[in-house]
C-alpha cells in the first residue's frame, strides 16, 4: 500500500520585530487598553518617529504580540532603578537637597534651558522667582506665562498682582487662543533665559523671615527693643517682621487646638509645667496657658496644673527658656509639615 503520510511543511520563520516596531506594538496595545501615556514628555523627534512607525504597520499576529509583551514585561521585572532623563530631570529629583546656586550652575553648564521644555523649567521655579519677570513683561506675555503654568501656581501669582494689572492679564488670557505653539515655545525660552540669568540668592529666606526667625528665639526685652528701633527706621518693614514673628503669646491665634497634643509630645514635661507656672503671673501668658490646658486631655491638664502649682515662682530666664522650648517644638512641627500655622494678619 502506498504510504500517504505527508511530509511536514516548513513554514517560514516569523521575522523578529525591530526595536522601534516593538515600541509601536506596546504603545498600540496600551492605547487600545485605554491607558493614558505621557508621550508628550518625549522629545519631538521621538514622538515623530513613533508616529511614523505606527503609520507603517498593519497586522500583528498573536504569537508576535505575545512574544513582544513577554519581552517587555521581563524587561520591566528586571529593572531595579530608573533615573530621570537629563540634568533637568536630575535637578527635579534632587530639589530641596542641593543649593539653588549649584542647581543654577549645572543648568548654565549643561545649557538645559534651550534643550528641555522651557515651561517645565519655569513651572518648577518657586513663585517668588517668577513674580519679578511676570510684573515687568507685557500683559500678553504674562497671559501666555500664566496659561502655561499649573493652575494652582498661576492662581497664586495672579493673586499677588495689583488688581488692575491682574484684570488686564486675565483679559489678555482670553486673546491667547490664536497663538501658535512655536511662538509659545519661543516666549518660554526667552522667559527661562531671563529667570536663569537672575543672580543666585545668598540666602534661601527673605529678610523678613530671617529677622523674624532670629527674634523668635531672642529674649522678649531684646525683641521689643529691636522692633521699636525698626519702627523708627522702617515702619513697613517692622510691620512685616511682626507678622513673621511667632512667640509664646501668639499660640492661641495661630496654632489649631487639634495640634496641641503633638506639641506636648515634643516638649519636656518639666519645661511645660514651668511655662504653665510662669504664665500665671502674666495676663498675656495666662490666656495662653489656659488655651493649652483646655485643648488637651483632662488628665494631662490636671497633672500639669498640679506640677505647676508645686513649683516656686520661676525666674525670668527660666520662664523665657520654657516659653522658647514650646515655640521651638511648634516651629519644628511646622517645618516638618506636621502642622500649619495661621499667618498673623494684624
Amino acid at each position: 500500500m502506498t504510504d500517504l503520510t505527508l511530509a511536514p511543511r516548513h513554514l517560514p520563520a516569523r521575522p523578529v520585530p525591530a526595536p522601534r516596531e516593538k515600541a509601536a506594538i506596546i504603545v498600540r496595545l496600551l492605547l487600545a487598553e485605554g491607558t493614558r501615556l505621557p508621550l508628550s514628555a518625549l522629545p519631538d523627534h521621538l514622538q515623530a518617529a513613533l508616529a511614523e512607525q505606527m503609520g507603517q504597520m498593519r497586522l500583528i499576529d498573536r504569537a508576535t504580540l505575545a512574544a513582544v509583551v513577554e519581552e517587555f514585561t521581563a524587561m520591566l521585572d528586571d529593572t531595579g532603578l530608573a533615573f530621570p532623563p537629563g540634568i533637568e530631570g536630575a535637578l527635579g529629583l534632587m530639589d530641596g537637597h542641593i543649593s539653588t546656586t549649584a542647581a543654577s550652575r549645572l543648568r548654565r553648564l549643561a545649557g538645559t534651558a534651550a534643550k528641555a521644555d522651557p515651561w517645565d523649567v519655569i513651572a518648577a521655579l518657586p513663585p517668588e522667582r517668577i513674580m519679578p519677570v511676570l510684573t515687568t513683561e507685557s500683559h500678553e506675555v504674562a497671559a501666555v506665562m500664566l496659561s502655561k503654568l499649573p493652575v494652582p501656581k498661576a492662581a497664586e501669582l495672579l493673586s499677588q498682582l495689583p488688581g488692575d494689572h491682574a484684570r488686564r492679564i486675565a483679559y489678555a488670557i482670553s486673546l491667547t487662543g490664536g497663538v501658535d505653539p512655536e511662538t509659545v515655545r519661543r516666549i518660554g525660552l526667552s522667559l527661562a533665559a531671563q529667570l536663569d540669568a537672575q543672580p543666585a540668592r545668598a540666602f534661601e529666606a527673605g529678610p523678613v523671615e530671617r529677622v523674624g526667625a532670629i527674634l523668635n528665639v531672642s529674649p522678649s526685652a531684646t525683641r521689643d527693643d529691636v522692633l521699636t528701633g525698626l519702627d523708627q527706621q522702617d515702619a513697613s518693614f517692622a510691620a512685616e517682621v511682626r507678622k513673621a514673628i511667632f512667640t509664646y503669646p501668639h499660640i492661641p491665634a495661630r496654632v489649631a487646638p487639634r495640634d496641641l497634643p503633638k506639641v506636648l509630645r515634643l516638649v519636656d514635661p518639666a519645661q511645660m509645667a514651668l511655662a504653665i507656672a510662669a504664665s500665671a503671673a502674666d495676663p498675656r501668658h495666662s490666656t495662653v496657658a489656659e488655651f493649652i490646658l483646655s485643648n488637651i486631655s483632662q488628665r494631662m491638664a490636671q497633672s500639669l496644673r498640679e506640677e505647676a502649682q508645686a513649683l516656686p515662682p520661676p525666674r525670668p530666664p527660666e520662664a523665657e527658656a520654657a516659653f522658647s522650648a514650646i515655640v521651638t517644638a511648634i516651629r519644628t512641627l511646622e517645618a516638618n509639615g506636621e502642622i500649619t500655622l495661621q499667618r498673623d494678619t494684624a
